[in-house]
């Protein structure tokens, strides 16, 4: 489904429409980056591709786009008096079906995942050497306890007639720790976060992804822009991500910026003119 259907960006002379910038503000940001480029407008597919190198105005790009249209994000953003002013003066057309929601993911939002998971599992091991101790101790327990302390009693008969593992299992509570690795927990991240008939904006997803990863995430966006009618915009450097299916690809490298295949743009002929050079190193393994 394609919901956001166009986005208008500023012209040249649409930047000097807006208020006297030498005398107002010390940053400029965002003004001069597109027009200089060649792009005015944006058309969108039911997945969409910001391509570039850093510095080229991708993440830049996506926040103008996410913040007109109203995109929830996890993280607020402030970008100075003039990305505010720029935004406002930007119009976009959207069809008649609206999302149900619109939100941005960035590889931030993925790194405090990450470490929230790394929270919760040290929570879990710390739980989990405390009971250890507190079972040897009251397996191995000499003293007599008083009859009067019925709740320490039943601890040290509970210890006695249990293995360590099956105490611990019982008593840690919460015992699911999350064993996947950072690839694997990206993965389930997105998974969690994307639903059904909605816009997501994702700012390099394939952070923290390994090769086989990106692959899983270009069947999953594609699988979701098919049956379940979700609409992407995705800035990436990933040559497994910029291959998606039926995507628009804006390489902002280009100036004027237009659209190209996937193996025009410059960082995936990088990688192919690197495999191509050392092609032998393949055949002798």
């Amino acid at each position: 489904m394609i919901y956001l259907k166009k986005f208008k960006l500023l012209s040249e002379d649409d930047e000097q429409n807006i208020e006297d910038r030498r005398r107002i503000f010390n940053s400029y940001y965002p003004l001069s980056i597109f027009w200089r480029k060649g792009l005015q407008e944006l058309e969108f597919s039911k997945i969409t591709i910001i391509s570039g190198s850093n510095g080229s105005g991708k993440s830049t790009l996506l926040n103008i786009i996410a913040e007109k249209i109203g995109a929830a994000r996890k993280s607020k953003i402030d970008k100075g008096s003039y990305f505010s002013l720029y935004v406002n003066s930007c119009n976009f057309e959207m069809s008649m079906e609206k999302p149900i929601e619109i939100k941005v993911l960035t590889s931030d939002d993925i790194f405090d995942y990450l470490l929230n998971i790394r929270s919760i599992n040290s929570g879990v091991n710390n739980r989990k050497e405390y009971l250890t101790n507190e079972w040897l101790n009251l397996k191995f327990n000499k003293e007599s306890n008083s009859i009067e302390n019925y709740e320490e009693l039943k601890k040290v008969s509970d210890a006695k007639h249990k293995t360590m593992s099956n105490y611990i299992r019982q008593h840690l509570g919460n015992n699911n720790i999350i064993e996947q690795s950072n690839g694997e927990s990206s993965l389930l991240f997105f998974e969690n976060e994307i639903k059904e008939s909605a816009i997501y904006i994702l700012d390099e997803p394939e952070n923290s992804l390994s090769a086989e990863n990106q692959l899983k995430l270009k069947k999953f966006i594609e699988d979701s822009a098919r049956f379940y009618n979700c609409q992407f915009i995705i800035s990436t450097h990933s040559p497994f991500l910029l291959s998606l299916n039926d995507a628009i690809i804006y390489d902002l490298d280009s100036n004027p910026v237009n659209v190209k295949k996937w193996t025009e743009i410059k960082s995936v002929q990088t990688y192919y003119n690197f495999f191509k050079d050392n092609q032998n190193e393949f055949k002798n393994n």
